[in-house]
């Protein structure tokens, strides 16, 4: 049995460079691309400014990206499964300012959180219910869903406007840092459940006879994750450490990416975004996952609007506005998740996040206009989705 699987295994060569000929070969380019994009930023702005690789630049860097990378995730969620949330950005507005008017009517600070999360969730449920049982499609029911919330975060603010957070607790969200010492235990404790979980899933294929990752693969995968978490933790340690927004975007990308990789729930979720008519006839309840994917995205969009919040320390009729909506759909759509559903996870949202972001700051240190920076991102979006689609091609072609 195992002489198959490694003759399996090794068809088309050995090691991880096999394995990555073989994926490029049939279009899976997974997070190459992005990745690519990402050093190649991030060389041209620091031979321009030296200040963009600093500690104290990254860890502005991690600040900017941790609210679109949240919604950036809900809007993963909902691209798997071939659809689009044109309102997450209006649900971050509404729980920003759920969450600032109970801290200033004297409410707990995490009963405001927990009552923010809940109200994001709550509008979630209701677009999924209205788009999977009345029929509505979800481009109309999260439009307009768009309009209303703005209307309802209008209607909250009244004549007060701009409402300030007054709460330690709530500004201490994205104004602590984690200590050094705690950022090498999380150095050491993310490789070590990357590299315990890949050969555990690596070993499980084996024993079902099925195509699995090589061990030199896991090895070189881990190896690299060790370098670069060592670099980015080492750095943010020259000014104040990893910040808190950061290590809780973190934490959701990876407890999502395993939910979505590891659990029948995911498999479920990437079933339904391949194939609906195909997951139905398999006995998945496509309701039910429809439903909790647009609940998922309306809690991810809350919490994104906590962490705004919090970093703005106010909430405000432009809550939720401007290009928050756009960046996090760009940032799941440029990280790699494919807009055709059934492709990606939340790691796309998370690189896509850091390379809008890295733009963005990049830009800034450079003073530049608003204009170029509207006509770069364009750019990079739409790059991205044509490869998307080649890539679309090239998968079908080789019959994935």
């Amino acid at each position: 049995m195992s002489a198959n699987i490694q003759q399996q295994n090794s068809s088309s060569g050995t090691g991880p460079l096999a394995g990555f000929r073989a994926r490029f070969a049939s279009g899976d380019l997974g997070l190459i691309p992005v990745i690519i994009a990402l050093i190649v930023i991030w060389i041209v702005f620091q031979s321009v400014n030296g200040n963009f690789l600093s500690g104290r630049n990254l860890s502005n860097l991690i600040l900017q990206i941790a609210e679109i990378g949240m919604l950036g995730i809900g809007e993963t969620f909902v691209l798997l499964l071939g659809e689009i949330d044109l309102s997450i950005g209006a649900v971050s507005g509404v729980a920003a300012a759920v969450l600032v008017l109970l801290s200033v009517a004297g409410v707990n600070p995490w009963v405001c959180i927990v009552a923010s999360v809940v109200s994001g969730g709550l509008i979630g449920l209701f677009q999924g219910f209205w788009v999977t049982i009345i029929g509505v499609p979800a481009f109309i029911v999260t439009l307009a869903g768009s309009l209303g919330y703005q209307g309802i975060l209008l209607g909250m603010l009244g004549n007060t406007g701009t409402v300030p957070i007054s709460n330690k607790t709530l500004l201490n969200l994205t104004s602590t840092y984690v200590p050094p010492w705690l950022g090498w235990v999380m150095v050491i404790v993310v490789v070590v459940l990357y590299a315990g979980g890949t050969f555990m899933m690596q070993k499980n294929r084996e024993r079902r006879q099925l195509p699995a990752q090589s061990t030199g693969a896991t090895l070189f995968r881990s190896l690299i994750l060790v370098v670069v978490s060592a670099i980015v933790i080492g750095v943010l340690n020259t000014y104040r450490g990893l910040p808190v927004a950061g290590f809780i975007l973190l934490v959701f990308v990876v407890l999502f990416a395993f939910v979505t990789q590891s659990t029948v729930y995911g498999r479920h979720i990437y079933a339904l975004g391949g194939n609906k008519e195909a997951a139905r006839r398999a006995g998945i309840n496509t309701r039910t996952i429809k439903i909790s994917i647009f609940t998922l995205a309306g809690l991810m969009g809350a919490i994104g609007g906590i962490i705004g919040a919090s970093r703005l320390g106010s909430a405000s009729p432009a809550s939720g506005g401007g290009n928050l909506l756009m960046d996090s759909i760009a940032a799941a759509v440029i990280g790699g998740t494919s807009l055709f559903g059934g492709r990606g996870s939340m790691w796309n949202a998370l690189a896509g996040a850091l390379v809008i972001g890295s733009v963005e700051n990049g830009m800034d240190l450079l003073s530049a206009p608003s204009s170029t920076k509207y006509i770069v991102e364009g750019g990079i979006l739409l790059l991205a989705v044509t490869i998307d689609t080649f890539t679309r091609r090239r998968r079908t072609q080789a019959g994935r």
